[in-house]
C-alpha cells in the first residue's frame, strides 16, 4: 500500500542522505522513556516499532533487557545506523519493510508510534488503525505520541486533531490514555498527544 504513494522508500533515504530529518532528536524523547521504566511488560515480549527511523527508542528497550523488539522502516539507512551503534541488536529484527506488508506470526504484545503516523500520507490513516489493530494479540497495546496541530508547510509531517484520530482508532481499540503530552521535549510542548490504546478482545 505505502509502495504507492510519493513516500517512498527513495524519498526517506534521500531525507537521511540529505540531513533533512527534524523529526530525529538524536534520543529517545521523555514520554516514551518514562512510560518504557514504568511499565510492567515481560521481558519475552514481542514489541513492533514501525517507521523507527534510527530506533532511538529500540535501542533503549534493547539495552534494558528485551529481547524481541522488532524494527521497521522503508530506508536502509536509518537501520543500518541502528545496527553501527548497536552491534548487540539482532540483525533479524531490522526489517526493512512496508509496515502495511507486514504479517502477524506470531502477533505482537505493545506497538510503539513515534513520528510515524505523522510521516504517512494521511489517505492512509484509516489503514494505519486497522493494520496496527491486525499487528497486536488481542489486550496489546498501542501506544505513542501522535501531533495535536496543524502545520503551516507542506508534509510531512501531516498534522491532525484528537477528534480526528479517535474516529480511527475507536473500530479496534479501548481507548486507556489519550491525552496532552505533559512531558514532550520543548520544540513539541502543547502539541502531542499521549496516548495509550488496548486492542478490543
Amino acid at each position: 500500500m505505502q509502495s504507492d504513494s510519493p513516500l517512498d522508500a527513495a524519498y526517506w533515504n534521500t531525507r537521511y542522505a540529505l540531513g533533512q530529518t527534524g523529526w530525529d532528536t538524536g534520543e529517545i524523547t521523555p514520554p516514551l522513556r518514562d512510560y518504557f521504566q514504568q511499565m510492567a511488560l515481560p521481558h519475552g515480549s514481542r514489541i513492533l516499532i514501525p517507521g523507527a527511523g534510527r530506533g532511538y527508542e529500540a535501542e533503549y528497550l534493547h539495552a534494558a533487557g528485551y529481547e524481541n523488539v522488532c524494527v521497521v522502516d522503508l530506508a536502509p539507512e536509518p537501520l543500518r545506523d541502528l545496527q553501527r551503534r548497536v552491534p548487540t541488536f539482532p540483525a533479524a529484527y531490522l526489517l526493512e519493510q512496508d509496515f502495511f506488508s507486514l504479517l502477524p506470526q506470531p502477533p505482537y504484545d505493545l506497538l510503539v508510534e513515534q513520528t510515524f503516523f505523522c510521516a504517512l500520507d494521511p489517505t492512509l490513516r484509516p489503514a494505519y488503525a486497522r493494520q496496527c489493530a491486525a499487528l497486536l494479540r488481542p489486550g496489546g497495546t498501542l501506544m505513542g505520541l501522535l501531533f495535536d496541530t496543524e502545520f503551516s508547510s507542506p508534509g510531512p509531517p501531516f498534522g491532525g486533531s484528537q477528534a480526528e484520530y479517535k474516529a480511527y482508532f475507536a473500530p479496534y481499540f479501548v481507548f486507556q490514555h489519550f491525552v496532552p503530552a505533559y512531558n514532550s521535549i520543548k520544540p513539541r510542548q502543547g502539541k502531542e498527544l499521549f496516548v495509550c490504546l488496548k486492542k478490543k478482545e
